[in-house]
């Protein structure tokens, strides 16, 4: 197998990442889980159990090579948050500025370009995730460790993937 370049990494294990916290809210509805992914792997954040956590990573990588791409894409991706952001950000300074009128005058029309924004912006945040942020193409990866890091009030696990 070719050499991955660290951005195929991060891509591949963000969509590992997310088919991994679908799964374990799946069967664990009250989790309360986040995670950020690097080239290495990926971090969970949340006090879940360290077997529970695997067999979820596992089956993850398993069920996407059988097809499942729409576990790489997850509705609470910080991909999302900053599509928003930049959209409604963008769209209100662009509706209110450029002209001399009062700012209470120009008010109503940012926060309308700001709504208008909030509404492309999910499907948006969705195709960035398929494009660009993550990766269901997970052809010779395999989680080679879930380690627990219990260094400071909230629990973790560093989830190592390999190909």
């Amino acid at each position: 197998m070719a050499r991955r370049s660290w951005l195929q990494a991060v891509r591949q294990h963000h969509g590992i990442e997310h088919a991994t916290l679908t799964l374990l809210t799946r069967r664990f509805p009250r989790a309360r889980v986040f995670a950020r992914s690097d080239p290495r792997g990926f971090v969970v954040y949340g006090n879940v159990d360290t077997l529970d956590l695997r067999a979820a990573a596992e089956e993850a990588v398993a069920r996407l090579n059988a097809g499942e791409d729409g576990l790489a894409v997850h509705p609470n991706c910080g991909t999302n948050l900053v599509t928003a952001g930049l959209l409604t950000g963008c769209a209100a300074f662009l509706a209110s500025g450029g002209d001399k009128r009062p700012l209470w005058d120009r008010v109503p029309r940012a926060i309308l370009a700001a709504t208008a924004a909030l509404i492309v912006a999910p499907p948006l945040g969705r195709w960035t995730q398929v494009r660009v942020t993550t990766s269901s193409r997970v052809d010779g990866l395999r989680v080679v460790a879930v380690n627990r890091c219990d260094t400071g009030p909230l629990v973790r696990h560093r989830v190592v993937i390999s190909a």
